[in-house]
């Protein structure tokens, strides 16, 4: 009977070593099969176009496939709440932004997620900048003559953004409270459906990210009059900065980073920080990046929870001085 039970014991010991090993062992294969990569907007925006050029690159490397899944709404709360809320085993990943991790806490009166403490930083990617683009038959040529047309007739110019909430929606609510003017607000379900109609002459103008931009701006489609950036770009040196156009300390810029579900095994986050760091040097990426004007983030994890630190709480006053709210 002794034996018995000594036996017994040790199979119950055995099996829990098999289940304790077996997180191990998945974590050690990590990853054996795809890997979902949301996109909390809608396709053709900078978020998308970013998503798409990185996770190429980090499938590569993992040699995996990154099946990229958009889920556009809500200023991209939608789809950081699917993200928020899938498995904690590294195979949903998220591309994070200023708007989703900065700006949303400040601006809506409940989010279904976290920015803090629902999520675990895997890297950052890059700074993208923003520009003030119009119509190209708007009848203005910089941003002061835009100035003086909006206070000229307030409330007639109206500016397209990806929705309500979005970072065009707080970089014009910025950019209007700091040159007093009176501008309506057009929210769309993304950036692509806006920029069409700023083509179309529907809205009138928007500051948005360079990288959707720029193809409309080559054709002549579309007006850039100035980047939201605190400097010149390089790739633009003729581009005034809109603070020297008439509105000094203006800035608002767009960052980009990759995040997973905050219980994932650090083993395994690991793994994803080093793909994204190698990804990000890669020049398939890198050259990329920096001929659409972004500035690459190589940043450490700490150093990346110090950065969304910083960002939240100078949006979050950039929120409140706006008066901007979303219910």
């Amino acid at each position: 009977m002794k034996s018995f039970s000594l036996a017994r014991h040790a199979c119950l010991a055995i099996a829990v070593l098999a289940a304790a090993a077996q997180p191990a062992l998945a974590q050690d294969r990590y990853p054996d099969h795809p890997v979902k990569f949301i996109v909390p907007y809608v396709p053709g925006g900078s978020n998308d176009i970013i998503a798409r050029l990185v996770g190429q690159n980090l499938g590569e490397t993992l040699k995996t496939s990154m099946v990229i899944e958009n889920h556009g709404g809500a200023g991209g709360n939608i789809g950081l709440d699917i993200a928020a809320k899938s498995a904690p085993d590294g195979y949903t990943i998220v591309i994070g932004h200023v708007g989703t991790f900065s700006i949303n806490p400040a601006l809506y009166s409940k989010l279904p997620y976290n920015p803090q403490t629902d999520f675990a930083p895997i890297g950052m990617i890059a700074m993208i900048p923003n520009v003030l683009v119009v119509n190209k038959d708007l009848p203005v040529k910089n941003t002061q003559e835009l100035i003086a047309l909006a206070k000229k007739e307030p409330g007639k110019l109206s500016y397209g953004s990806g929705g309500n909430g979005s970072a065009a929606h707080l970089a014009v609510e910025h950019f209007k409270n700091m040159a007093g003017v009176n501008i309506v607000h057009v929210p769309y379900k993304g950036t692509s459906p806006s920029l069409t109609d700023l083509m179309g002459g529907q809205v009138q103008m928007t500051i948005t990210g360079l990288l959707p931009v720029k193809p409309y701006m080559e054709s002549g489609r579309l007006r850039v009059l100035a980047t939201a950036s605190p400097k010149r770009l390089k790739l633009l040196p003729n581009l005034p900065t809109i603070a020297e156009s008439g509105v000094p300390g203006y800035e608002a810029t767009q960052w980009y980073g990759l995040f997973t579900q905050a219980k994932v095994p650090a083993p395994v986050i690991a793994k994803l920080s080093e793909a994204l760091r190698a990804a990000m040097k890669s020049p398939a990426v890198a050259d990329r990046l920096a001929a659409e004007g972004g500035e690459p983030l190589d940043m450490t994890q700490e150093e990346t929870r110090k950065f969304l630190d910083q960002q939240a709480k100078l949006w979050a006053g950039i929120v409140k001085v706006s008066g901007a709210k979303v219910d």
